[in-house]
């Protein structure tokens, strides 16, 4: 006999794409900013992010984010404060992740990759801030899209130079030099500062009529 569990998993898995798909149908200028939900209001990362997201808004974006607290709740409040755009795409947890209050627009999800699909699908930029296993996760998912040619190429951004050295250097030692990438793969994400760098690098990237 067919595992009914299984079936009706199937079926909660189309029903989030669906409902994914029509809530977010118009939204045609976002970028996504990915980064840790532990990171305090407090934090220079934190403040970084708000004015990343308020520098996005007032350069015509909508500001997409996981919906969770730390640097997605800093990029709904930049969003928010600048009324802009600001949707989250909050994870169900046991713990560690509920929606923050500055979202204007918001999904529940169930599933990770059906949510990381939705923040992937609408984003013409991802911006990524510190964070652990789960913006890596986002953000090696971000570069294995764009070097395997699954999407087009849309800019990627590493904010935080001194936290980022050691895995690019890493990346470089070990991936590029044992030829597990190709060195032209360093050239799919840029790693900036300063919020101003991250909007100066998405503007130089996409053109108008992809805006």
């Amino acid at each position: 006999m067919p595992d009914m569990e299984e079936s009706w998993r199937v079926l909660r898995i189309m029903g989030e794409f669906v409902h994914s798909f029509d809530e977010l149908s118009e939204v045609i200028n976002a970028v996504t900013i990915f980064g840790s939900a532990r990171t305090k209001d407090n934090h220079n990362d934190y403040k970084k992010a708000v004015k990343t997201a308020k520098l996005l808004v007032k350069n015509g974006f909508a500001v997409l984010t996981g919906g969770g607290p730390g640097i997605m709740e800093a990029g709904n409040k930049g969003a928010y404060e600048t009324r802009g755009d600001s949707i989250g795409l909050n994870i169900k947890l046991p713990y560690e992740q509920y929606p923050n209050p500055y979202i204007t627009r918001l999904l529940n999800f169930r599933y990770f990759f059906v949510r990381k699909v939705m923040l992937l699908k609408y984003s013409k930029a991802v911006v990524v801030f510190p964070g652990g296993f789960g913006t890596m996760d986002e953000l090696f998912e971000s570069i294995t899209l764009v070097q395997t040619k699954k999407v087009p190429k849309f800019p990627i951004i590493l904010v935080g130079k001194k936290f980022w050295y050691g895995l690019i250097e890493w990346i470089k030692e070990r991936l590029v030099t044992d030829k597990m990438i190709d060195s032209e793969d360093m050239d799919l994400f840029t790693i900036v500062d300063e919020p101003e760098d991250v909007i100066d690098y998405i503007k130089s990237k996409l053109s108008f009529s992809n805006m």
